[in-house]
């Protein structure tokens, strides 16, 4: 179990710890192996607090101003998925989103002064006009539309190859959830839907996502899809779906795959 923290605590026991260097997406592991385990850190790098996983203190080291990485191995974020346990997985998306929190804080976004950091937490705070800032977190919806026993699916613009998904999109200020479930569908595919029922979350670290998981029910429309952001969308049985997801590391595949189950396929 992983418990975020901003300071170790005084009595924690730190004669191992967990260390992560980060660099733009990119975790530093043991060759061929996991998450590096020591009493030391690996690299000369800065170090930031991460929290506990299993009574183990956890770092992230911030490789972006050193070449220097020693014998570790480079494994992008995404493809160090599966490699390790899910909790640690999530807890390096972790790492490489307050690396980064850190590096684009470092002055004051009202003013330009050199930012604090807060001793209690991870606030960043102006010495000069107190403006306070926060680690980013997007939230965004994801969502499976349903008709009868079909769902759609689409194939967005940032897939190379031909690779279809759920729909999904940032919310926007002053919406709810089940409002930009509403909107994204109707902008992208040209569809009205009702029956917005939520499903789950997930972090998502590329960059700073928080990903709110919904299914919903097909009320009206023709597919219209929005060409700046879709290749081609469809309606698809259970047991004729194209290149997408199922299960794996994505919310999209959680849903996809949740409603193969409720279809009987396993």
């Amino acid at each position: 179990m992983f418990t975020p923290a901003p300071n170790p605590p005084a009595d924690l026991d730190q004669s191992e710890s967990i260390w992560i260097p980060i660099r733009s997406g990119t975790a530093f592991v043991e060759p061929g192996g996991g998450l590096v385990r020591d009493k030391v850190a690996p690299v000369e790098a800065p170090n930031l607090f991460l929290g506990i996983l299993d009574d183990t203190a956890v770092y992230a080291l911030d490789l972006h101003d050193t070449s220097d990485e020693g014998d570790l191995e480079p494994v992008h974020l995404r493809k160090l998925y599966g490699r390790i346990p899910d909790e640690e997985w999530v807890v390096a998306g972790r790492a490489e989103q307050i690396v980064n929190y850190e590096r684009t804080h470092i002055y004051c976004g009202r003013c330009g002064t050199p930012t604090e950091t807060n001793s209690h937490d991870r606030g960043k705070v102006c010495p000069k006009c107190k403006h306070m800032a926060f680690p980013r977190l997007s939230p965004a919806m994801i969502v499976l539309v349903e008709k009868d026993d079909q769902a759609l699916l689409a194939w967005g613009r940032q897939f190379p190859g031909r690779f279809f998904s759920t729909l999904a999109g940032f919310v926007e200020p002053g919406e709810s959830l089940e409002q930009a479930v509403e909107r994204e569908v109707m902008e992208e595919v040209g569809l009205k839907v009702d029956e917005i029922s939520y499903f789950g979350s997930q972090p998502w670290p590329f960059p700073h996502s928080l990903m709110c998981g919904f299914h919903c029910r097909y009320v009206s429309g023709e597919i219209k899809i929005q060409e700046e952001e879709i290749i081609e969308a469809g309606w698809f049985h259970a047991n004729d779906l194209p290149p997408c997801p199922v299960g794996g590391m994505s919310i999209a595949g959680w849903l996809i795959k949740d409603w193969l189950e409720r279809q009987g396929v396993h």
